[in-house]
């Protein structure tokens, strides 16, 4: 069977809450443990990309290590795994300039998830109609960076959301032009392919209109994978669910309650509606008790290991330098070739 390069990456926000661990970070920590021994993984921190929007220098810098203390905390093995900063590694932004050159603004235009970004940070639900004039061009081309950040490695395969499937397909159309363009028989990049995952959209406990983000102003409407029993049992208990009896999986009638039976069910990697089934006679009481009990058997190991590696800054910096040498080491490989190609040997 044909090894393949799987890479990721994920935003320094700091501590991840339930739905970044639900929705990627557990899905990469399974990828790890099942993928075959010829497989190679990459998983990176992107801390370009932060920069898309506004940021405190001191609150980045301390939302980069937390980030990687959580990716180490929720079992992500530096040796099995390449894990790294993408900013230790200049073959990005490089490899994201040489791609800018064979990307028409146009398809740029047609991306979706920099109006979503521009949204979320206004704390607006509109994605749509969204003021231009706040647009910076780095937000204007991130999935340009993105596809390079892919690319630079020729990974075969990327897991990401459903979010980010139209930026894989864009990275996808930047590795044909450029192997179309350069030596067309010899291709240098392969074409990534969608890793599918289990991807469990978890709402808002408090609007479960939207998803669980870490820039609604309402602390009570995310668990973070620091979270105490009690704070976890406090915010389950408020979540907003509805008036109606019995308990039933229906995310469009009753998303709060639906929401609720997503969490419990993903925590025992099980099926929301069977979970519903379970709970046709009880009420939302007892849902949220054992949804708050589930949330905490959960975290509680990663919880107690990240406490423990926040405090650990030297081995943390050991283990981001140790995994930049590795992702250099592959990306200036790709970089020499993409050089020679375009004649700037």
């Amino acid at each position: 069977m044909l090894s393949r390069l799987i890479f990721s990456g994920i935003q320094p926000t700091g501590i991840p809450h339930l739905g970044n661990y639900l929705g990627a970070l557990a899905n990469w920590v399974k990828l790890q443990n099942t993928a075959p021994p010829n497989d190679h993984l990459l998983f990176s921190i992107v801390g370009w990309h932060a920069l898309t929007l506004p940021q405190n220098p001191k609150e980045l810098s301390a939302s980069r290590r937390d980030m990687l203390a959580t990716l180490l905390a929720v079992g992500i093995d530096p040796n099995r795994s390449i894990l790294f900063h993408q900013d230790h590694v200049p073959a990005h932004t490089e490899l994201a300039w040489i791609l800018s050159c064979f990307t028409p603004i146009s398809k740029l235009r047609r991306m979706t998830t920099w109006k979503s970004r521009l949204a979320t940070a206004r704390n607006a639900n509109n994605e749509v109609e969204v003021d231009e004039s706040l647009l910076n061009t780095g937000l204007f081309t991130y999935p340009v960076l993105q596809a390079a950040d892919i690319l630079a490695y020729r990974a075969t395969h990327v897991p990401v959301g459903e979010d980010q499937r139209q930026h894989l397909e864009l990275c996808r159309d930047l590795a044909e032009a450029f192997n179309r363009a350069t030596k067309p028989g010899k291709p240098i990049f392969p074409l990534p392919i969608h890793v599918d995952t289990p991807f469990r959209k978890i709402l808002s406990l408090k609007d479960p209109s939207s998803k669980m983000s870490k820039s609604s102003p309402d602390v009570q409407s995310r668990i973070l994978l620091t979270d105490s029993a009690s704070q976890i049992r406090a915010k389950i208990r408020g979540a907003v669910t509805d008036s109606i009896s019995g308990i039933t999986y229906d995310p469009v009638a009753r998303p709060g309650t639906s929401n609720l039976l997503t969490i419990l069910a993903a925590c025992s990697e099980e099926d929301a509606e069977n979970v519903a089934i379970q709970y046709r006679t009880k009420g939302h009481g007892q849902l949220k008790a054992d949804v708050a009990d589930a949330v905490e058997e959960l975290i509680k190991r990663p919880r107690a290991e990240l406490e423990k590696l926040k405090g650990s800054i030297g081995y943390l910096d050991q283990i981001a330098q140790s995994g930049a040498e590795k992702a250099k080491q592959r990306a200036e490989a790709t970089l020499k070739e993409v050089r020679s190609r375009l004649g700037l040997v």
